[in-house]
């Protein structure tokens, strides 16, 4: 999908959005996840081919493929927690997208342990 495509589609459902606030507004929310869905589903093949490049540079570059794991596990759940959040404000829940926005940083924090570990590990490898 172009980024054409993507702004043509994010801005028809914003256009629909707002009209159906002022007539039926239990359907704007779901209309704006749909149109969340369908982009995010759109952009899957494009993510697939970074993947596959990812992988072929860290090979090249004889990268442990669990570095690569956790960088990939790490932007999808930033991007995760970040698309949850965003739909919680449009709902008007603040609170509760702060909570996800918390929980998206633990879990990359956690995420990034092993990294810190193989650093500790190079230090005391260096250190006499």
């Amino acid at each position: 999908m172009s980024i054409v495509q993507v702004v043509v589609l994010g801005l028809v459902a914003a256009f629909f959005a707002t009209v159906l606030r002022q007539t039926k507004p239990e359907l704007a929310i779901p209309l704006g996840l749909v149109a969340g869905v369908l982009i995010f589903l759109n952009l899957l093949p494009e993510l697939g081919t970074a993947l596959g490049f990812l992988s072929q540079l860290s090979g090249r570059a004889g990268l442990d493929p669990l570095y690569l794991g956790l960088v990939v596990k790490t932007t999808g759940i930033a991007y995760l927690g970040s698309f949850g959040a965003q739909t919680c404000r449009d709902m008007g829940e603040g609170a509760l997208a702060d909570k996800i926005e918390l929980a998206t940083k633990v879990i990359i924090m956690i995420l990034a342990l092993p990294v810190l570990g193989g650093i500790l590990g190079l230090v005391e490898q260096l250190l006499p």
